[in-house]
């Protein structure tokens, strides 16, 4: 399969089932958060040096940032639970800020936020994906 192609099935489960990519990013996230530290210490300090991850694992994150808004956004436009939409939006806001802070490091917190932030996004992807989707046209026009 091109590569054109794999990009263009991505692109059309995100735009036509958001909450099941957004589970599926959540999850990913997830595992790249949690083998994270595994990866390094037993890679990279067997090599010469327990410094800093690579530019292209850390990158990783952001790539996470943007599919999950993406994903949230159009979950949100196709839930009919307004409650669900706003845990999406703020289940992101604060993975934002946790992976900000991780990377920066203002504050010292636990990485478990990082996890949990997550591990709700997935979840309410799952919720938002099993009860709250539009069966028609008007029902996501009340709030």
């Amino acid at each position: 399969m091109q590569l054109s192609c794999i990009y263009i099935t991505i692109l059309r489960l995100l735009l036509n089932k958001p909450d099941t990519f957004g589970a599926f990013a959540s999850s990913l996230c997830l595992v790249h958060c949690l083998l994270t530290p595994l990866i390094f210490v037993s890679h990279s300090c067997s090599i010469g040096g327990c410094e800093a991850a690579p530019f292209w694992w850390k990158s990783l994150d952001v790539l996470f940032l943007i599919l999950a808004f993406i994903a949230i956004y159009n979950s949100a436009k196709s839930s009919s639970n307004s409650y669900v939409k706003n845990g999406l939006w703020m289940g992101w806001v604060a993975l934002l800020m946790f992976i900000v802070n991780e990377n920066l490091g203002f504050i010292a917190l636990p990485a478990i936020l990082i996890h949990v932030s997550s591990l709700s996004l997935a979840g309410l992807h799952i919720y938002n994906m099993n009860y709250c989707q539009c069966k028609n046209d008007n029902c996501c026009l009340k709030e």
